[in-house]
C-alpha cells in the first residue's frame, strides 16, 4: 500500500498521547496505594495531561490532511455499528475529553474525595476520571488497530498483531516521554517511568518482531495466472497498458524500491527499540537528562519509519496483476 504521511503521522501522536496519559495514571494509582510517594498534582498530572492532550489534538489535526472533503468528516462516524473507523471517530474526542477533565481536575485542584473504599485508599474525582480515560484509551488504541487488522484480503495486517503492536509502541513511547517530563516535574519518578519505559520497548520489540517473521512467512494466495485467468506457465507483463497510471497503480502500492524497503525496516528497529533502550538506562545511570530527551526523539523518529514501513509492506491484492507499473 502507499503510505499516506498524514495516517503516519495521526496514529503515532495519538499513540504517544495515549501512552502518556496511561503513564500519568499508572502514576497517580501507584500513588494512591502508597507504592510511590505523593506527587504534585498540579504539575505532574495537570501540566502532563495538557502535553497528552496536545498530541492527541496534533494526531486529530493531521488526519484531516487525508479527508476529500474535510467539511463531511462528521459522516464518517455514522457507521459505527459495523465499522472500526466510525468508532475510532467517535472514541478519540471522548479520550481527548477525558484526558483534558483530567488535566483540569489536577492543574486548579479540583480532586475531590468521592468514595473512601478501605482506610488507607480514598476514590477521588481524579481518579475516577484517570480510569475512565483509561478505558477510552485503550479503546481507542483496539478502534485503530482493527481498522487495519480486519481487513482479510490484506494479510500482513489481517493478525491480532495489529492491534497488540499498537497497544505496545503507542504506550512505550508515552512512557518514554513521561521519563523526560518526570526529570522536570517530578524527579524522583524518572527511575520508575524509565524502567516501565525499557520492559514497555523490549516487549513492543518482541511483538514488532514476531509480526515481522509472520509476514515474511506468508505464501501469497495467487499467482499472475490466478490472476488474469490464464494458465500458461510463462506470463510476464511487458506494457502498462490502458490501465497505466491509474487509481489503482498510484494508491495500492508505494512505488519503493526493496532496497529502500530492507532500509527502513532496519533503520526503524533499531531507533525504536535497542537505542531508546540504551539511552534509558544511561540516562539512569548518568542523571544526564539529555540522553532521556534524545531517546524520545530517536524513538518517535523511528515510529514515524515503523508506521510507514507498516504501511508499504501490505502487498494489496491487485498488485498481481499491475505488477510491471507497481
Amino acid at each position: 500500500m502507499r503510505p499516506a504521511f498524514s495516517v503516519v503521522f495521526l496514529t503515532t501522536l495519538i499513540g504517544l498521547g495515549q501512552g502518556l496519559f496511561l503513564a500519568l495514571f499508572t502514576a497517580e494509582v501507584y500513588s494512591a496505594f502508597h507504592l510511590l510517594p505523593p506527587q504534585n498534582g498540579h504539575l505532574l498530572y495537570g501540566v502532563g495531561g495538557l502535553f497528552a492532550l496536545m498530541f492527541l489534538t496534533l494526531g486529530l489535526l493531521a488526519s484531516f490532511f487525508h479527508l476529500g472533503r474535510p467539511e463531511r468528516a462528521w459522516r464518517t462516524a455514522a457507521r459505527w455499528k459495523t465499522s472500526w473507523l466510525s468508532r475510532e471517530v467517535i472514541v478519540l474526542p471522548l479520550s481527548m475529553l477525558a484526558v483534558f477533565v483530567y488535566g483540569v481536575v489536577h492543574y486548579f485542584d479540583l480532586n475531590a474525595p468521592l468514595l473512601t473504599l478501605t482506610p488507607t485508599f480514598t476514590l477521588d474525582l481524579g481518579m475516577l476520571i484517570g480510569a475512565i480515560g483509561t478505558l477510552l484509551c485503550f479503546a481507542l488504541f483496539v478502534c485503530t488497530g482493527m481498522i487495519y487488522a480486519c481487513l482479510k484480503f490484506l494479510r500482513e495486517w489481517h493478525s491480532p498483531l495489529t492491534v497488540i503492536n499498537f497497544i505496545l509502541l503507542g504506550s512505550a513511547s508515552g512512557f518514554t516521554a513521561a521519563t523526560l517530563f518526570s526529570v522536570f516535574a517530578a524527579h524522583d519518578l524518572v527511575s520508575f517511568y524509565a524502567w516501565w519505559a525499557i520492559i514497555l520497548t523490549a516487549a513492543a520489540l518482541a511483538a514488532r518482531s514476531a509480526s515481522l517473521i509472520r509476514n515474511r512467512r506468508l505464501q501469497p494466495k495467487s499467482n499472475l495466472q490466478t490472476a488474469i485467468g490464464v494458465r500458461h506457465g510463462n506470463i510476464a507483463q511487458k506494457g502498462q497498458g490502458f490501465m497505466g497510471g491509474a487509481f489503482n497503480t498510484r494508491e495500492f502500492f508505494h512505488g519503493k524500491t526493496p532496497q529502500l524497503l530492507r532500509w527502513v525496516k532496519w533503520g526503524f528497529l533499531l531507533l525504536t527499540f535497542p537505542l531508546p533502550i540504551l539511552l534509558l538506562w544511561l540516562g539512569l545511570v548518568t542523571g544526564v537528562g539529555l540522553l532521556l530527551f534524545f531517546a524520545v526523539v530517536f524513538q518517535y523518529t523511528g515510529l514515524i519509519a515503523e508506521r510507514w514501513f507498516f504501511f508499504a509492506q501490505a502487498n494489496h491484492p491487485q498488485n498481481i496483476y499491475y505488477q510491471s507499473i507497481a
